[in-house]
C-alpha cells in the first residue's frame, strides 16, 4: 500500500502552509522558472465563433448544453466550443490552444486522441458500430478488467457511470433484501433518483437543492453521512439495524473537488459494512485505473463487495460497468432474478477503446509519470498561490488532483463550500486567457494523462503565477 507523504498525496486535508516543500528535479525546475519576473499582462482571447454557435445552442438544448457545467454558470464569461483535441491539447472553434486538465472529465489517461487507440477503432469501425449480441471484445475487456481490479470476479459492461451505480445499487438491494442506502454528501454517482440527495458534480456546482422532479418516495430510503465522518456512519447504522443495504461512496471525492479519505475512514467503511452484513460499494468511475491499475482499492488495500467504473475503460467511448464478487453477480439477470439490460451494452467500439487504453496503462512506469508531472503542477499553483498571498489548499494522487481557494483543512463536501468560488471564476477565466483549460467549477477534480510533459506543467505553473497576481 502506498504511503501519504505531503502534497504528493493526502494534502488536499493540508493548508498550504502545513506543506513540505517538495524535492523532485522536475519540481525545482518550475520552481526556478515561477520565481523569475512574470509579466502579469492579460492576454486577449477571442471567442467570437463559441458565442455564435452557444448562442444557436440555447435555442436548442436545455442551457445550451448537454451536460449543465458546461455552460460556465458558476464561473461566468462565454462557455467555450471545442473543435479537435489530440494529446494533452484541445483547440476551440475559434483557434485557441489549451493544455487540458479535464480529459473529458477523466477517460483520457493516456491522452486525447491517441493514434494506436485511433487504429484500432478504425478496424473496428469497418465491422460495423454495434450488434446487439455478443462479440468477443466484450470477453477480452472483461478479463482485463477481472485481472486488475481486486474485487471484480465477474463484470457486467454498460453504457455509462450513472447506469453502473443504478445497476449496482438494485443488486446490492437484491441481494441483501433491504432497501435502505448510505451515501456522502457530495459525493455524485450519477442522475438516478435515488443518488440525487446532498450529490456532487454539477448539483454542487450550480448550488442547486436536492432536484425537482425525484419523487420523496425514491429517496427515502437513501441516508446521508458527511464524507470522512465515521461516527456519522456508526449513528445511522445504529437506527437503522438490519436495514441498510449497502454504503456507496467515492473512495477519493472528486465530484466536490479532490477530497481524500482521512486514515482509516475507509477501513472503517469496511469493518462496519461486514459487520451488518451491508455491502460495500467503491463508485470507481473517476478513480479506477486512474490511482492505480486496479483503482482506487488496490491504492488503499480495502477490497469493496462491488465496484462501478467508467470513463477509463471505455478510453473516451460511453461505457461503464459493475463487478464484483461471483455469488454477488449471478443475482443479475439471465443468471439471475435481478433485471438489467441495455441494448449498446459492450458494443465493440467502446470494448475496443477499453482493451487499447489499459494495455498502454500496464506498461512501466506509467503511474509514477502520471504521480511525478502532477505533483509538479499541484504543489507548482500551490506555491504560487503562497507568494502572491491566496489562501490555498490542495493535493493529488497519481493523475487525479484539485485544489481550493481556502486555508483548509479540506475534509469534507461543508469544507470545501467554504472555497471562495468567486476568486475561482476569475483564476479559471484568467487560465483560459493564458491557454490553460481546468474545469470550470471549483467542485470538480482535475486529471493529468500520459501525455502531458514537463514542459506543459511547467507553462501551467507561470500561467498560474501570472494569473493569481493579477486576481
Amino acid at each position: 500500500m502506498a504511503t501519504f507523504t505531503g502534497v504528493g498525496s493526502h494534502s488536499s486535508l493540508l493548508p498550504v502552509s502545513a506543506k513540505p516543500s517538495r524535492t523532485r528535479s522536475g519540481h525545482r525546475r518550475a520552481s526556478v522558472l515561477v520565481r523569475n519576473a512574470i509579466s502579469v499582462e492579460k492576454k486577449s482571447l477571442k471567442l467570437d465563433k463559441s458565442e455564435e454557435i452557444f448562442t444557436a445552442a440555447k435555442e436548442l438544448l436545455p442551457g445550451g448544453v448537454n451536460s449543465p457545467v458546461r455552460a460556465f454558470r458558476s464561473v461566468g464569461g462565454q462557455p467555450i466550443v471545442f473543435d479537435s483535441v489530440k494529446g494533452s491539447r484541445m483547440w476551440d472553434v475559434d483557434g485557441n490552444e489549451y493544455i487540458d486538465y479535464v480529459g473529458s472529465w477523466g477517460p483520457a489517461i493516456i491522452g486525447h486522441a491517441d493514434d494506436k487507440v485511433n487504429a484500432a477503432l478504425i478496424e473496428t469501425l469497418k465491422k460495423g458500430t454495434s450488434f446487439g449480441a455478443p462479440c468477443l471484445l466484450e470477453n477480452t475487456l472483461a478479463e482485463a478488467v477481472i485481472a486488475a481490479v481486486p474485487s471484480v470476479e465477474m463484470v457486467r459492461f454498460v453504457n455509462s457511470g450513472t447506469e453502473a451505480c443504478m445497476g449496482a445499487l438494485r443488486l446490492a438491494r437484491a441481494f441483501t433484501s433491504r432497501e435502505k442506502i448510505i451515501k456522502f454528501e457530495g459525493c455524485y454517482h450519477g442522475h438516478a433518483d435515488p443518488f440525487l440527495v446532498k450529490a456532487g458534480s454539477g448539483v454542487a456546482t450550480l448550488g442547486l437543492p436536492d432536484s425537482p422532479g425525484v419523487p420523496k418516495a425514491a429517496t427515502s430510503e437513501t441516508l446521508t453521512a458527511p464524507y470522512n465522518d465515521i461516527d456519522a456512519v456508526k449513528l445511522l447504522f445504529e437506527s437503522n439495524k438490519g436495514e441498510i443495504a449497502a454504503v456507496i461512496l467515492e473512495p477519493v471525492v472528486g465530484n466536490a473537488g479532490f477530497i481524500t479519505p482521512k486514515p482509516d475512514f475507509l477501513n472503517a467503511l469496511r469493518e462496519i459494512t461486514k459487520e451488518n452484513g451491508t455491502l460495500l460499494i467503491f463508485d470507481e468511475v473517476m478513480t479506477g485505473f486512474r490511482l492505480a491499475y486496479g483503482g482506487a482499492q488496490e491504492y488503499f488495500n480495502i477490497t469493496p463487495d462491488l465496484t462501478t467504473m467508467g470513463k477509463v475503460i471505455g478510453g473516451g467511448l460511453p461505457v461503464g460497468a459493475y463487478g464484483g464478487r461471483r455469488e454477488i453477480m449471478e443475482m443479475v439477470a439471465p443468471a439471475g432474478p435481478m433485471y438489467q439490460a441495455g441494448t449498446l451494452s459492450g458494443n465493440p467500439l467502446a470494448m475496443t477503446a477499453g482493451i487499447h487504453t489499459l494495455k498502454r496503462l500496464t506498461e512501466p512506469g506509467c503511474y509514477e509519470y502520471l504521480d511525478n508531472i502532477t505533483g509538479q503542477l499541484v504543489n507548482g499553483i500551490l506555491d504560487a498561490g503562497k507568494r502572491t498571498g491566496h489562501e490555498m489548499c490542495g493535493g493529488h494522487i497519481r493523475g487525479m488532483f484539485g485544489f481550493f481557494f481556502t486555508s483548509g483543512p479540506v475534509y469534507n463536501f461543508e469544507d470545501a463550500k467554504k472555497s471562495d468560488t468567486g476568486k475561482f471564476a476569475r483564476f479559471h477565466r484568467g487560465m483560459l486567457e493564458e491557454g490553460v483549460y481546468f474545469a470550470p467549477s471549483q467542485f470538480e477534480a482535475g486529471f493529468t494523462s500520459l501525455a502531458h510533459t514537463s514542459k506543459d506543467i511547467e507553462f501551467t505553473v507561470e500561467a498560474a503565477e501570472k494569473v493569481l497576481k493579477r486576481i
